[in-house]
């Protein structure tokens, strides 16, 4: 299936490293004397005629890839070199293209480096597959593309630039000090495994974002979102003024930050009376525009979103698991959903402004989704499993149970996938229009994190 057009946000800052393209080196290996696939072959020739195919592809994908390098590796001595000087701080991946058997020692040296490593094997020129799906295979982040077809490297272009995405991102996190302890623990292996930076505010910085708006400002936003809406129900004039006013405090607060993401204790907020409007609107824009607003301080949605939002071009629809087994269907629902389901930068789904339906207060969306189509389904358990599923949508649900944004998906095995879930309610799923199952293997490989198949 095609990968959306990819649009990363450029709207807090433009200069943020996470809004940048993926670096990946790249390098050659061919050793001093080839056999195979002939002795008489032209290294240098074969080189550039691999190069010219990677050039091409780094044409095809602007602001997503950038390829360095370009060294001819040829000796254990030339790989130690090249990895001395590897700079890791900047290096989101590495593409290794064999031109010789023999080859073996040489590509495991450089896929040690550090950074997840991609070979690039074409048919005849060398054996080094073996060895490195042998190494990929224990766990190590890497994987091993066996082609002829130069084409087959694109989809890799958009697993760099997820890589790079959980390695530069930075994640505002909003939670009861007693509850920091918890998420800071979880935040730290995903900081360890992926890059991704954590850092942990206050209630009181989201109200002094909040107040920096003024409230001019505000009724202007407020009007241009009712004028974009099929309707308006239950929220007043004020509720909608005030949920607004949040978007542009939190969106303001990101920029200051240098952040691109934020997951806050919402419910908890809103019941102590710590929240200044509801945030369910400013999530839902956040996520339309490629940043990345997640509710009830859910890290692994969080880092669920960050993975797949940057590879697939699309924004995530967190939701709670509604089962109906006996007709094999998942109903997904919440009160926070996008409108950009088929691409950040594309057409926007129709929506109506209604309240948060478990409170009756505040202000959200239901979103009219589109109706068919596949859909696939994931969520981190940590950072060394991520369970995934598709799904075949079959329409938008309207109901005053459960929450305001409700799709009805049709899955493989509901009754299996319910008894395999846990912690019910509270942990959720997140949805992303495509079907991504194959790609999620590949960044599963590159970034050695398990990939489990549920339903």
């Amino acid at each position: 299936m095609p990968l959306g057009a990819l649009a990363p946000a450029r709207a807090v800052a433009a200069e943020a490293a996470w809004a940048g393209p993926a670096h990946v080196k790249k390098v050659f290996i061919a050793v001093p004397k080839p056999s195979w696939p002939n002795p008489k072959l032209n290294v240098e020739q074969a080189r550039a005629e691999a190069d010219a195919h990677l050039l091409e592809l780094e044409r095809r994908h602007p602001g997503v890839l950038r390829l360095t390098g370009g060294e001819l590796v040829r000796t254990p001595e030339d790989a130690a070199a090249w990895v001395k000087a590897l700079d890791r701080s900047t290096v989101d991946g590495i593409l290794i293209v064999t031109l010789t058997s023999g080859s073996d020692g040489l590509v495991l040296a450089l896929a040690k480096a550090g950074p997840p490593a991609l070979l690039w094997n074409q048919p005849y020129f060398g054996h080094a597959w073996g060895s490195m799906a042998a190494w990929v295979r224990a766990g190590n982040p890497g994987d091993v593309l066996t082609t002829s077809d130069p084409g087959e490297l694109d989809v890799y272009a958009r697993v760099f630039y997820a890589i790079h995405s959980l390695r530069t991102s930075k994640v505002l996190v909003v939670v009861p000090e007693r509850d920091r302890e918890r998420h800071s623990r979880q935040a730290a292996e995903f900081t360890a495994r992926f890059g991704t930076r954590f850092a942990y505010l206050s209630y009181a910085h989201l109200t002094d974002a909040f107040n920096a708006i003024d409230e001019q400002t505000a009724e202007r936003e407020a009007e241009r979102f009712v004028r974009q809406a099929l309707r308006v129900v239950e929220p007043s004039a004020d509720e909608i003024r005030r949920a607004l006013r949040f978007y542009l405090g939190v969106k303001r607060l990101l920029a200051a930050e240098e952040a691109n993401a934020v997951t806050i204790d919402c419910l908890g907020g809103i019941h102590r009376g710590e929240l200044p409007g509801y945030p369910c609107v400013a999530w839902s824009r956040l996520d339309d525009e490629g940043l990345y607003g997640v509710c009830q301080a859910d890290l692994n949605c969080t880092m669920t979103q960050l993975l797949l939002t940057p590879f697939t071009g699309k924004p995530g629809f967190v939701f709670n698991a509604v089962f109906d087994a006996g007709r094999n269907q998942l109903i997904q629902s919440h009160c926070v959903a996008p409108t950009a389901m088929q691409g950040i930068g594309g057409p926007r789904s129709p929506y109506i402004v209604r309240s948060h339906l478990e409170t009756g207060a505040g202000v959200s969306l239901q979103v009219l989704m589109p109706e068919s189509g596949v859909v696939t389904v994931a969520a981190f358990e940590g950072p060394r499993r991520l369970r995934v599923s598709t799904a075949e949508v079959l329409g938008n649900v309207a109901s005053e149970f459960g929450c305001r944004t409700q799709i009805r998906t049709r899955v493989s095995d509901a009754q299996r996938m319910m008894a395999g879930f846990s912690g019910g309610l509270g942990v959720h799923r997140v949805t992303f229009y495509g079907n991504y199952l194959d790609d999620v293997e590949k960044l599963g490989r590159m970034l050695a994190f398990e990939v489990v198949r549920e339903g």
